[in-house]
């Protein structure tokens, strides 16, 4: 499922793309037509995202709801070619065409109806909304900190890959429950996230290893994965750590892989 940076990146690209037109949308595998229908026509004012959920701002006062989920994926072209498969929504200017196919949720919202799911989706650290009441629930839960951060009711926008990064960086182990966790770390995780994210709205992928642990710098080969960017645990069980030179783990922790350095992360 794309982290945050992702969606924020689409969010930028359809307003470059799309912004201050009027548009024809449709919907090929027939799903969304009568919604599409409600757009049609409409001038696309902004995209903007929170977390993994982007808004499609129109002049009516409607909004295209998407998420991608596990499938969904975005396809930008400079034409307008004939359907193929199962494409649940295009939006059609003049010069450009985006597709969309296999989204989790692709959904019509007026105003209200946005500002409602936006509370729901918890504070982004790409957009710089205000952590504290997202800290006041880790510091007073029970679960581990390596759950917590999975939670898009307190941490919008961070998947596996960000989850992962962040508690290696901090040394924090990911099986510690929130209340144990120093308030300072915290505050030091959220700024960082909120630097590694936006880095990652600007560049595409996710870096997080530190200049002294580049490929260049040790002097070793660069990371070859389809996820690109340089990590320190991700993806890299059975590995030596950059650091410390521990074999990077793997565990199931509410049905996800996690990633960890039993010695830096103690």
């Amino acid at each position: 499922m794309p982290e945050g940076h992702v969606v924020h990146r689409q969010a930028k690209e359809i307003t470059k793309l799309f912004g201050q037109q009027v548009l024809h949308v449709d919907s090929p595998q027939g799903r969304f037509s009568e919604s599409a229908a409600l757009v049609t026509g409409a001038t696309l004012t902004k995209a903007t995202a929170q977390g993994k959920h982007l808004f499609i701002g129109f002049d009516n006062d409607l909004h295209i709801h998407v998420h991608l989920g596990l499938y969904g994926k975005w396809a930008f072209h400079s034409q307008t070619p004939d359907p193929v498969g199962l494409i649940r929504l295009r939006l059609i200017s003049d010069s450009m065409t985006a597709e969309l196919r296999g989204p989790n949720a692709c959904a019509i919202v007026t105003n209200s109806e946005k500002k409602t799911l936006m509370a729901k989706i918890g504070p982004d650290p790409i957009a710089g909304n205000s952590p504290k009441k997202s800290r006041e629930k880790v510091l007073g839960s029970s679960t581990a900190i390596g759950t917590l951060l999975m939670d898009q009711r307190l941490f919008a926008g961070v998947g596996n890959i960000y989850r992962a990064e962040v508690l290696f960086r901090h040394q924090v182990n990911p099986f510690l429950p929130g209340r144990e966790l120093d308030p300072s770390y915290f505050d030091a995780m959220w700024e960082d996230l909120r630097v590694l994210m936006k880095r990652g709205v600007r560049t595409g992928r996710i870096d997080t290893v530190r200049p002294e642990h580049e490929p260049r710098s040790m002097k070793r080969a660069a990371r070859e994965d389809p996820h690109g960017g340089e990590v320190y645990v991700y993806r890299r069980d059975g590995r030596e750590c950059y650091v410390c030179g521990s074999e990077i783990q793997i565990a199931q922790l509410q049905g996800r892989n996690l990633f960890w350095c039993p010695k830096c992360q103690r």
